[in-house]
């Protein structure tokens, strides 16, 4: 059992604290509740912006890593589709310097224009880095506006388009930052070798004159059920053709999350998944073959990824990923299969959660979306699953008119 501890401040801030005396580390971890849903298109990609904007400097700290580095810590984020999240990792006798960086940064980022073009540079090489430049970096953008058209999850999270990031405009940052980081739109979680008391202490002191704000209120378009299987063939000079097909699936909250987290280890967790022994071992169409679900805040997507051996093709390896779906949707699974993956998951969890860094972050998240004593009753929401379950939501995700399908390298047309 995890023990957690929580205070919440005057201006909305809510701590959460864990206390692991293994270690004489601590991890300050803030979670803001904006991401890439919360952009509107012609200004995408301002979460992942401000991810990096937030390294710029603040009103009394012109350089956030160099403090934190001479204290003998080390600093990171990254940018979702639905929350933004930061850490600090510091030795425990210096803590402090952690909290001083996170409250001066949401209080008063430096927005100049000078940061915001030094960072804007950034990020746009960071796009034709990672989205241009490099063999299947745009699969995201061709399939995301296909597979949504409505939800803001139609773009990726570094932005539709550099145009978009190119355009941002002081105005449009500050709007941004003062509707969305805010301490009434954050979660605060200090984990390591640290009294509840004093993280009680020190986030009242660091934390507590910053003043709430009005969140920009949250009101996301509903994507509509897909009523028939979508397509797109993309021609590309890539070293293989590879084949995506994407198809919804719940929420995160939602009670068949599990299910369909089971799914796609079922398919495609190890060597004893069904891609595995069933189409790597068993054909001559694949050199690797994948499935994964997003975990998304609102519905998102469970995806498989194939690339596919020279001489081989797309309709020829569709047919074979379709062969092996239909065989879960049909046959089932067994009690047996459903235990081995989540005996699986089980293990990653307990490898995961011995670290304090990668519980601040979880527990924040956990918070979120509903308690951050749900981590306790996680494993217990796999154990429940049946084979039954698993195949009734197999039978959701994968009927036909479900899908959005890409062809996508030389052999595409």
């Amino acid at each position: 059992m995890i023990e957690i501890n929580r205070h919440t401040l005057s201006n909305g801030l809510r701590l959460l604290h864990y206390h692991d005396a293994s270690t004489q580390m601590v991890a300050v971890n803030v979670l803001y509740d904006v991401g890439a849903r919360d952009e509107v298109p012609g200004h995408t990609g301002l979460a992942h912006l401000f991810e990096h904007l937030m390294f710029g400097g603040s009103e009394h700290i012109p350089d956030f890593d160099t403090p934190l580095q001479m204290a003998g810590g080390e600093s990171n984020a990254w940018t979702s589709d639905d929350v933004t999240n930061f850490y600090d990792i510091v030795p425990a006798h210096n803590v402090e310097t952690a909290f001083w960086l996170e409250s001066d940064r949401m209080n008063a980022l430096a927005l100049t224009q000078r940061s915001l073009d030094a960072q804007k540079s950034v990020v746009i090489e960071e796009f034709k880095q990672r989205c241009l430049n490099v063999p299947y970096g745009d699969v995201s953008h061709l399939v995301r506006p296909v597979a949504f058209t409505k939800h803001p999850y139609r773009w990726p999270v570094i932005g539709e388009k550099i145009a978009d990031i190119e355009g941002v405009t002081l105005d449009v940052a500050r709007q941004f930052f003062h509707g969305h980081y805010a301490p009434n739109n954050a979660i605060l979680c200090v984990a390591g070798n640290i009294s509840f008391d004093s993280a009680v202490q020190l986030t009242e002191k660091w934390f507590n004159h910053i003043p709430r704000r009005a969140i920009i209120p949250r009101n996301l378009p509903v994507e509509p059920q897909q009523a028939e299987p979508r397509f797109i063939s993309h021609h590309a000079d890539t070293p293989q053709d590879l084949i995506v097909k994407a198809y919804h699936m719940c929420n995160r909250r939602h009670p068949d999350y599990h299910a369909s987290d089971i799914i796609s280890d079922i398919l495609a967790n190890g060597n004893s998944a069904r891609f595995f022994t069933n189409v790597l071992l068993k054909t001559n169409l694949f050199s690797d073959l994948d499935a994964s679900i997003w975990g998304s805040i609102d519905p998102g997507m469970m995806v498989i990824k194939g690339r596919l051996l020279p001489g081989v093709a797309f309709d020829d390896a569709n047919s074979v990923i379709d062969t092996e779906l239909q065989r879960l949707v049909t046959e089932g699974v067994s009690q047996y299969e459903v235990d081995k993956f989540v005996n699986k998951f089980e293990s990653k969890e307990c490898f995961e959660n011995v670290s304090y860094a990668e519980m601040a972050s979880k527990l924040c998240y956990h918070e979120l979306i509903g308690s951050a004593d749900d981590i306790n009753s996680e494993l217990a929401r796999y154990r429940r699953l049946t084979a039954a379950d698993i195949n009734r939501v197999a039978r959701t995700i994968f009927a036909p008119e479900n899908e959005t399908l890409l062809y996508y390298g030389p052999s595409a047309k």
